[in-house]
């Protein structure tokens, strides 16, 4: 089959497309023939060693998709050959991944595999990040940074549909006319606007209630800054580099303010609350209060091009690649 891999740790030059074994059944496994494969930011980390999973070289980056299951091992229940579904999981950038039947999430007939391939990590870990790492209600203002980008997209989207009121930060004017159209009630431009004197200003000097922040090192310090008493801060990403040190005197005590961290994967395990939030995302999209704008597709062995685009932050939406 054919995927893209690498040897060496970094940028998009190291991906390359090859061709390689077909990845066997082991139990506990199903072997999903990739349809559609989406791009997200933890593969930048990923090819660079920065994130979490460390790659054992030679590796295929890519963490999720939507396709069809080829094959089955014969300890798994409840999962066959042909159904279509998307799954969470390492090495999504080919055209077969073994993927543990925990990760695989059976999609409905009425869902494209392009929707489908976009749904898991970006909506799931905006979902987790506004209900399961804060208590969102119609009563706060929530911001999201990199709001047109797409765990900002769909954090826009399931805010607004929580009735909080949404600000969102995004690079151009472009960005700023779609997440408009996706609920946010006002829209900072941070290329021409210091996005945390504009937040004061809208907000009257009081402060958001919660920032969603993948950003980092240019936005943390500025985010604590116009957050609301008791306001909190959420790290789910370092884009632009990790944060300095947090000073918890200055930077906390003086309005009780709280910061978190959350990744994704820290769900799986836990099927309960991994459930809850596969069952809200999938009723909001089903009511059409969530969806995710597809921003370009690329053929799989232009994913190289698609990491440069995906880095350059010209790009909106999810980011596909099609073997």
């Amino acid at each position: 089959m054919k995927a893209i891999q690498f040897d060496r740790l970094g940028g998009p030059e190291v991906l390359e497309l090859r061709e390689v074994p077909k990845p066997e059944l082991r139990p506990g496994t199903v072997v999903v023939e990739n349809r559609v494969i989406a791009l997200n930011y933890g593969d930048v980390f990923f090819i660079q060693g920065q994130y979490l999973v460390k790659p054992v070289f030679p590796d295929i980056p890519g963490m999720e998709a939507a396709g069809v299951i080829e094959a089955v091992a014969p300890d798994v229940t409840g999962l066959a050959p042909g159904m279509r579904v998307a799954y969470i999981g390492m090495g999504a950038y080919a055209e077969f991944t073994r993927i543990r039947a925990s990760r695989v999430i059976p999609i409905p007939d009425a869902t494209t595999f392009e929707q489908a391939a976009a749904f898991p990590i970006a909506v799931l870990t905006a979902w987790h990040l506004i209900h399961s790492c804060h208590n969102t209600n119609a009563n706060q203002i929530v911001l999201v940074h990199s709001a047109a980008g797409g765990v900002g997209i769909a954090a826009v989207q399931i805010a607004y549909a929580a009735g909080a009121h949404v600000i969102g930060t995004v690079s151009s004017n472009d960005k700023a006319d779609l997440v408009l159209k996706f609920g946010a009630q006002e829209v900072i431009n941070y290329a021409t606007h210091d996005f945390a004197v504009e937040t004061m200003r809208i907000t009257n000097g009081r402060g958001v209630d919660l920032i969603l922040d993948a950003v980092g090192k240019p936005t943390f310090e500025k985010g604590l800054a116009c957050l609301a008493p008791f306001g909190h801060l959420i790290l789910y990403g370092s884009a632009g580099g990790a944060p300095d040190p947090l000073d918890i005197r200055r930077h906390l005590l003086a309005k009780s303010l709280k910061v978190s961290g959350f990744v994704v994967p820290m769900v799986y395990a836990m099927r309960e609350i991994h459930r809850r939030g596969l069952n809200a995302v999938f009723q909001l999209a089903r009511e059409g209060r969530l969806t995710i704008p597809i921003g370009k597709t690329f053929a799989l062995a232009e994913a190289a091009e698609a990491v440069r685009f995906l880095q350059s932050r010209r790009s909106t939406g999810k980011l596909l690649l099609i073997p």
